[in-house]
């Protein structure tokens, strides 16, 4: 069955970085849409970047906008989220997510497959 385990989170002073890594299995990311979500408690999840493949369209939150890349390896079936200059704000658990087949979209419920998720805070 299609499982995605994220890693890389951690603590971390403002205008740090960090590189968040998710890899799946029974599912291979260059089919879809994939795309990094964070969540704070008592808050809506919220799309932070995605991306449909190395040529296709690449969305990023405006409030990580030049600070943050999405990428994939493919080979390693990886995707990747670089985080950089980091502020106290970006503090969440952050998930990386598949959306359905076919599917361009940064709306949660669009997503049929999610990770654990790892937890990032920012002092």
């Amino acid at each position: 069955h299609v499982q995605l385990v994220e890693s890389g989170g951690g603590s971390v002073q403002a205008g740090g970085s960090l590189k968040l890594n998710c890899i799946a299995s029974d599912l291979t990311f260059s089919f879809y849409y994939v795309a990094w979500f964070r969540q704070v408690p008592g808050k809506e999840r919220e799309g932070v970047a995605a991306t449909r493949g190395d040529t296709g369209p690449t969305y990023y939150h405006p409030s990580v906008k030049g600070r943050a890349t999405i990428s994939r390896d493919h080979a390693k079936n990886t995707l990747y989220l670089q985080l950089d200059d980091l502020e106290p704000d970006d503090t969440a658990k952050y998930y990386c997510a598949v959306a359905q087949r076919g599917v361009c979209s940064i709306f949660p419920v669009d997503f049929i497959y999610w990770g654990q998720g790892t937890q990032v805070t920012v002092s």
